[in-house]
């Protein structure tokens, strides 16, 4: 962690809510005249999307498994690296992972799939800002603690038969791959995401979970995606006192919210951006606050 050059990550699966967390945090920033330097997940992905490919059938043909959730798919400790390095300095070195051709076209001859070369951020910016599955991983087989140089970290997770519907969802719709495809890679990820997801939520300061109201009991039949207007979201704070959370202000604020626990807030699912942004906003604002004391 780092007084001077705050380190804010958000973690969570590919389609836990990320649009809003990405909107939330961009009203913040702009609001609060905050310049972040942003890095993403993808972009410390060990292998581009080709060489991934053949990593899943060389990995099988030797009877294991391999992940975009563990540390054999992923540059755990370049990570850590770059979270410590701006801790120290304010600076560090990032590359971008190109989903698209429309990411790509800037940086022709690249494609779709690959990465961009390293190359330090701008000087200048107030906060790293993370987002991706491994803001808070964990490695102790290998001496990696990303989580530890975090200074703000943030859990963004629906309940796991969500998540599991959202994935069917856009991989059908957007990569065109067949149940059975969707299913094997689901079973395929699990140990990963037992082992090196599912624990990063319990080291988060706030944990953003998505929770629908309307039956999901099958995931990989379900004919739509529950809306936000058909979930809750359940806020879990760590240590309340650490941000001096004012629950009866949080309570005003957002209209049919309520408690479930002494340190949880429970609001419809329409309220995520909104809460995200109450919340968050005077917890950045302390943050920088700090670096001048």
């Amino acid at each position: 962690m780092s007084k001077k050059h705050p380190v804010i990550a958000v973690t969570g699966s590919s389609g836990a809510g990320t649009t809003t967390v990405k909107n939330a945090f961009e009203h913040i920033f702009y609001r609060e005249n905050i310049t972040p330097a942003i890095i993403e997940g993808d972009s410390y992905h060990r292998y581009n999307r080709q060489e991934m490919k053949e990593a899943i059938t060389r990995f099988a043909d030797e009877g294991k498994t391999i992940s975009h959730f563990g540390p054999e798919g992923n540059l755990f400790d370049v990570l850590e690296k770059t979270f410590k390095d701006y801790g120290d300095n304010g600076m560090c070195q990032r590359r971008y992972y190109l989903h698209s051709e429309e990411e790509a076209a800037p940086y022709a001859p690249l494609k779709p799939g690959e990465f961009t070369e390293w190359a330090n951020i701008s000087e200048g910016s107030d906060v790293l800002f993370y987002e991706g599955l491994h803001g808070g991983a964990v490695n102790e087989e290998e001496g990696v603690d990303i989580a530890k140089h975090v200074d703000l970290l943030i859990g963004v997770v629906p309940i796991v038969n969500l998540e599991w519907i959202q994935k069917i969802h856009r991989d059908n719709a957007q990569r065109g791959y067949s149940a059975d495809v969707i299913v094997d890679t689901i079973l395929r990820r699990m140990p990963d995401y037992i082992q090196y997801i599912t624990p990063q939520f319990s080291r988060t300061d706030i944990n953003f979970q998505r929770v629908p109201t309307v039956d999901t009991s099958d995931p990989f039949i379900a004919r739509d995606i529950p809306t936000p207007d058909e979930s809750f979201v359940v806020i879990r704070f760590r240590d309340p006192q650490k941000f001096n959370v004012d629950f009866p202000y949080l309570l005003d604020m957002i209209k049919d919210s309520f408690m479930s626990r002494r340190n949880s807030i429970v609001v419809p699912g329409g309220k995520m951006g909104f809460a995200m942004e109450i919340i968050l906003a005077p917890i950045i604002k302390q943050l920088l606050e700090n670096r001048d004391n």
